[in-house]
């Protein structure tokens, strides 16, 4: 039989295996989305010129969803 936390800590196990080194960090990010939104606003992939800080915004809601909001931002005026 398995105890309860077991499911927990293999997920979050597998949540650390499965991060993409490349992965900058929430500092790194939050330092880059400005420069980050500058290029998708200008037609340019920030992917290809921050693969670091495209592989955060993927594994981290928070960051992601500040992304968004600031594209958003920028985008309706």
């Amino acid at each position: 039989m398995s105890h309860p936390d077991e499911s927990a800590t293999m997920a979050r196990l597998r949540q650390f295996l499965d991060t993409d080194p490349r992965d900058v960090a929430c500092e790194r990010a939050m330092e880059l989305l400005h420069v980050y939104v500058d290029l998708k606003v200008a037609g340019e992939d920030p992917e290809e010129r921050y693969p670091g800080v495209a592989a955060h915004l993927r594994a981290c809601g928070p960051c992601s969803d500040e992304y968004e909001g600031l594209l958003a931002a920028i985008t309706e005026h």
